[in-house]
C-alpha cells in the first residue's frame, strides 16, 4: 500500500472546491517516546455535491505552520479556487487561508464555539445557554441569526460577560454560512462531516494501541482517505444536488 499512499499523496486535485473542512485529531504513535501525534485532515465537497479526503499531513502537534504548509500543497498540485473554509478556532487560520486563497470566505465551527462557552459556564447553566446558542444557525436568514446572536449577548452578559466577548470578538466568522443557500446551510455552520471521518479513524486505530513509526501511520490513514473517497465518489452530498447551478456560479 506505500505506493498508492504516496501517489495519492502527489496526484492532482480538482481545480475548485465549494467548501473545504479543515480539522486536526490526535492519534497514538512511537517516536522517541510514546506519543499522541496530529493528523491534519481537509475534506472537500465540490460544486457537484461530491466530496473526497483531498490531503492529509502527520505532525507531532497541532500549529499554524503545518497547516499552511498543507494549504499550499493543495495549491501547488492545482485547487485554484475554494470558496468557503470551515475550521475551529486554531490561531492564525484566517491569516493562512487569506494568504493561500485571498477570495475564500471562512466559517467557524459553531459546534466548536458552543463546546468552549460550555467549557467555561457553571455546570448548571450549560444546558441552558447551548439552547439558547443552538438557535443562531436555526433561523431562516442573516438578519434572523444576528438577531438571535445579539439576544444570547444580552442574556448572558451580565453572567459571563468575559465569554460573551470572546464570541463577540469572532462575530463575522459566526454567520457566513447564511449567504449561502439554505438547502446547504446544516452542512456548512460546522466541522462535523469531517469529525465523522476523524471518528471512523479512531474507532479503526484503536485496536492496534500505537503505530511504531510515522509511515505506518501515514499507510493506515491513506488507507482510510481512499477507501472514503472511493466509497463516496459518486455520491451527491445533502442538499447539494439541489443547488449544484448556483454553487457552480460562485466560480464564474
Amino acid at each position: 500500500m506505500i505506493p498508492k499512499v504516496e501517489a495519492y499523496h502527489k496526484r492532482k486535485l480538482s481545480d475548485k472546491f465549494f467548501c473545504v473542512y479543515l480539522d486536526a485529531t490526535y492519534i497514538p504513535l512511537r517516536r522517541e517516546t510514546f506519543e499522541r501525534e496530529a493528523v491534519y485532515i481537509a475534506i472537500g465537497i465540490k460544486p457537484n455535491g461530491h466530496k473526497e479526503v483531498i490531503d492529509y499531513c502527520i505532525a507531532p502537534s497541532e500549529n499554524i505552520e503545518v497547516w499552511t504548509e498543507l494549504l499550499q500543497n493543495m495549491k501547488s498540485r492545482g485547487l485554484k479556487q475554494v470558496e468557503l473554509f470551515l475550521s475551529d478556532g486554531v490561531v492564525g487560520m484566517k491569516t493562512a487561508l487569506m494568504q493561500t486563497y485571498p477570495k475564500a470566505h471562512f466559517q467557524r465551527c459553531l459546534v466548536h464555539v458552543m463546546r468552549n462557552i460550555c467549557a467555561k459556564v457553571r455546570v448548571e447553566d450549560r444546558e441552558a445557554i447551548m439552547n439558547d446558542f443552538k438557535q443562531v444557525h436555526q433561523q431562516s436568514n442573516k438578519q434572523e441569526g444576528i438577531t438571535v446572536l445579539h439576544s444570547f449577548y444580552s442574556k448572558w452578559q451580565k453572567a459571563y460577560g468575559h465569554v460573551i466577548q470572546n464570541v463577540k470578538d469572532i462575530e463575522t466568522d459566526l454567520l457566513v454560512f447564511y449567504n449561502y443557500p439554505k438547502q446547504i446551510r446544516s452542512s456548512i455552520y460546522s466541522t462535523n462531516m469531517i469529525e465523522s471521518f476523524n471518528n471512523v479513524v479512531k474507532r479503526k486505530a484503536k485496536p492496534k494501541a500505537e503505530f511504531p513509526n510515522e509511515r505506518s501511520l501515514d499507510t493506515f490513514i491513506g488507507i482510510q482517505a481512499m477507501s472514503y473517497n472511493d466509497r463516496y465518489f459518486k455520491r451527491i452530498h445533502k442538499g447539494f444536488g439541489q443547488v449544484q447551478d448556483t454553487l457552480e456560479s460562485y466560480f464564474e
